[in-house]
């Protein structure tokens, strides 16, 4: 068969909760259907390189699942019967049942809940206006940034970092706890080209082998939660060895007598005891580090999910200060540009509409909140309905159990806003059906790097899918609501956004697709010093100060964080009844929940399986391909054993967010997560849970 012929291309943009934001080249097929998927070669960080699970897009817009009437549950919650309804029926429901609950138990009773399903800021933000407007309970946002950002800010005083194209300039690129050939392909587009046009040494860092290690010259292999031990232990050969570069830490650091002597004794040896590492790949890490000035340090989110996660960002964050790496083009370190955009939002989050000062509720807590936890409802009454878009937090949020529990109670009134019936979804008593970005206008930006690009809608849309803006603006209006941003066409709202940011118009914007931000080498590597007012870099971490910066919310006592960059031993502890430490670390083919309803990503990614090391299985009498069950005090999930060598003795691995329903037993990974909020100011630890294992007979 012939493949379809494109009309055209369009340039669009990856609406996914990915770094990268990849500038994309479609192929418009006709009116409402497209045909390739490609990145955009003359984008400078995309450079012509996306995923597999993008370029198979086609498959996920096109999916005959996808929802495209909105829903009203006539059965019991989760039994999967519903009837079709219109619109103006289910705006009308939703509003009378959201005014009666306000009239009964108070605004603070219903909870807007949403996060990346699409990067977008308009559809993905534009929830918080509604929000605001009506004085409902606020969103604390941790499920994914609450660790890593803080400890970031904490050494530097923002959130920004050197271009991450530089990490094509660079001798060595240390790509620390991120698996990029999963989660960000573009990181190794640049590193993998300093490898081949300098000669640069590539190290990767994380507890298990993963597809990026296979790429890097040193790798090393620890385990979880101990990446703190390591970068203090290499500090100490750093400075033991003379490798530290003290001129430079005089003009733009706080170090000093105290922190030399902390360090004295974080020796090899002691690390070697807490990683797993032997002293030899600690000291010679050191010594690449500390002999390569143009060292570029890529910071991922993985190593911070765990207890102890903003104390390791910001230890691992200390090394290219002590080297003075960030003197140098090609080297310094990057995280996130978030930082960086200026932006003004407040036409799409509606500040200027706030009622009132009410109650913030951490997302990460959702299983708690919903199921009446005093603490997490900051003693206050319970929620009593939510609208839920961009996320499924039946699939995604910790200690599952208690998240479907709450979900699944009959006095919750539960809108969800969909593109595919989820898990959440499933649990609703409104199911609103959910364009797609290649449908809808809006903007993104690049916490991976240094553009914020414009999206426009390309095709038309299935069925009577509707963008988050258009229900946000049409649910707000029912309500009473009159502020002319419940007016304004999402792609208006976009081009005030840009005026009021001073970014220029959009009329113009749209011809290339882009703003680039990027600023000034010297202020990108903070030649002229940090971002706190000694401008110096802080090895004694300022969590105040970052709290103040951010608005962050304190989850523990200030005085129990470490004083300097330190291994804190805060993380899950295993112990004779769990003995394992598990991780359910990103698959390549889903993000989160979405893809793992596509048939290309299903096929990559089989059936839900664990990573276990021969040792363990041999002792456990575990074979290859043995359906095992993991479990602790939240909960057991059934998975299929996987033999892997690779990865250190008692650490388990499972790979993706598979559904539930692909679990025997219909329970997904996150029945063994941990809801607690992690320290100094939440997030959610999703590689940090002490767990069993027990073979189940072997499968057929």
């Amino acid at each position: 068969m012939n493949k379809p012929v494109a009309l055209r291309t369009a340039r669009s943009v990856c609406p996914h909760d990915c770094p990268s934001a990849c500038a994309l080249d479609v192929d418009i097929i006709d009116i409402s259907t497209i045909g390739r998927v490609r990145g955009a070669k003359d984008d400078p960080y995309t450079a012509g390189v996306i995923c597999e699970k993008v370029a198979r897009y086609a498959e996920r817009i096109h999916h005959p699942d996808r929802l495209t009437h909105p829903l009203r549950r006539i059965g019991p919650k989760g039994s999967g019967q519903w009837q079709q309804i219109s619109w103006d029926e289910a705006l009308d429901e939703i509003a009378a049942r959201f005014a009666q609950i306000e009239a009964e138990h108070g605004a603070e009773a219903i909870w807007p809940y949403y996060y990346a399903g699409t990067m977008g800021h308009v559809q993905r933000d534009g929830i918080d206006r509604l929000r605001a407007a009506k004085g409902y309970s606020r969103q604390y946002d941790t499920i994914c940034t609450g660790t890593a950002w803080p400890g970031y800010i904490a050494g530097t005083g923002m959130l920004g970092g050197v271009n991450p194209e530089q990490m094509a300039e660079s001798d060595c690129v240390v790509i620390w706890g991120t698996n990029a050939v999963h989660t960000q392909v573009n990181v190794m587009t640049h590193a993998m080209r300093a490898k081949k046009e300098r000669g640069a040494k590539v190290v990767v860092i994380d507890i298990y082998e993963t597809a990026t290690m296979a790429q890097a010259d040193l790798g090393l292999v620890l385990r979880p939660g101990t990446d703190g031990a390591l970068a203090v232990a290499v500090m100490h050969v750093l400075l033991r060895d003379n490798l530290a570069d003290r001129a430079y830490m005089a003009d733009y650091t706080d170090f000093g007598p105290d922190f030399e002597a902390h360090l004295a004794t974080k020796t090899p040896e002691w690390a070697a005891e807490i990683t797993g590492l032997t002293v030899e790949q600690i000291t010679a890490f050191a010594h690449l580090v500390g002999t390569t000035p143009r060292s570029y340090f890529r910071l991922g989110y993985g190593f911070t999910r765990q207890r102890n996660g903003a104390t390791a960002m910001h230890a691992a964050l200390c090394i290219p200060a002590m080297t003075g790496a960030w003197q140098h083009r090609g080297g310094g370190a990057f995280h996130s540009n978030s930082g960086t955009w200026q932006l003004d939002k407040s036409r799409i989050t509606g500040p200027h509409l706030q009622k009132g000062d009410p109650r913030w509720l951490d997302m990460s807590e959702i299983g708690p909140i919903l199921t009446g936890d005093a603490k997490a409802l900051k003693n206050g009454g319970p929620v009593m309905a939510m609208i839920v878009q961009n996320t499924n937090p039946a699939s995604v949020a910790p200690d599952q159990t208690l998240a479907r529990k709450g979900l699944s109670r009959e006095d919750l009134f539960l809108v969800v806003h969909e593109q595919f019936m989820t898990e959440t979804a499933e649990l609703a008593d409104i199911v609103l059906p959910a364009t797609m970005f290649l449908e809808h206008n809006d903007y993104y930006t690049r916490g991976g790097h240094t553009r914020v690009l414009y999206g426009p809608a390309v095709i038309e849309r299935p069925g009577e899918t509707r963008s988050n803006h258009e229900v946000i603006n049409a649910l707000a209006l029912r309500l009473g609501l009159d502020d002319v941003t419940f007016k304004t066409g999402d792609r208006d709202l976009v081009a005030e956004t840009f005026r009021r940011s001073n970014y220029g118009d959009l009329d113009e914007i749209e011809k290339t697709g882009f703003v680039d931000r990027e600023r000034p080498d010297a202020v990108a590597r903070y030649a002229d010093g940090f971002a706190w007012p000694d401008k110096r870099f802080r090895f004694a971490p300022n969590w105040q100060g970052t709290a103040d910066k951010k608005g962050y919310l304190w989850t523990c006592d200030p005085a129990d964080m470490p004083r300097f960059a330190d291994h804190w031993d805060v993380t899950e502890k295993t112990d004779a009844e769990h003995p394992f430490r598990l991780a359910t670390s990103p698959a390549r083919a889903f993000l989160n929940s979405s893809f793992n309803e596509t048939p290309g990503s299903q096929k990559r990614e089989g059936v839900p399986s664990v990573f276990i090391h021969p040792d363990d299985a041999t002792r456990l009498n575990i074979e290859e391909g043995q359906f095992v069950t993991l479990g602790n005090r939240r909960g057991s999930v059934h998975l299929t054993a996987r033999i892997r060598t690779g990865l250190p003795t008692g650490v388990l691995i499972a790979e993706g967010l598979h559904q539930n329903k692909s679990h025997r037993g219909g329970r997904g990974i996150n029945t063994l997560t941990n809801a607690t909020p992690a320290p100094p100011f939440g997030g959610a630890t999703f590689h940090d849970a002490a767990v069993w294992i027990r073979p189940l007979p072997l499968s057929p």
